[in-house]
């Protein structure tokens, strides 16, 4: 199956495994919900930025400038959460400004952006690799 998948194909697949992983984060209850509710969710919110910025820009540079620049806007964000004007607490009062701007400044959220920037990148590598892998073979078998 592999094989036949594009890179766009492995990728959204990829965001589909780590979209609801994501919310569901949010609202697990268990052992070390804690966690995984604050910051599991943050490391689940790098790898689907990291993801879907991939999926519209697939190319090698782009596995490594991706993550770096993920981690940069977001912890921009973050550092936003300190600044209150209206038309930022009219979108983070809508639930989709929540899950895209956060609420809270915390400084534990930038270590948890930085592992998951670099599980982004780990996963950007290995989706080029299949790719590269994919056109070797079909080069080799025409």
């Amino acid at each position: 199956m592999l094989q036949k998948a594009t890179l766009r194909q492995l990728t959204i697949l990829s965001l589909i495994i780590v979209t609801p992983l994501g919310f569901l984060s949010k609202y697990y209850k268990g052992p070390g919900d804690w966690w995984f509710n604050d910051y599991g969710g943050g490391v689940l919110y790098e790898i689907f930025w990291c993801l879907f910025v991939f999926l519209l820009i697939p190319n090698r540079q782009g596995v490594v400038k991706i993550p770096i620049w993920v981690f940069i806007v977001t912890c921009i964000l973050e550092i936003l959460q300190l600044w209150h004007p209206p038309f930022l607490q009219a979108i983070r009062a809508q639930l989709w400004g929540k899950w895209l701007l956060g609420t809270t400044f915390v400084w534990w959220d930038f270590p948890h952006y930085a592992i998951g920037c670099s599980i982004g990148w780990l996963w950007l590598r290995q989706l080029w690799r299949l790719h590269v892998a994919k056109k070797i073979l079909n080069e080799e078998t025409n």
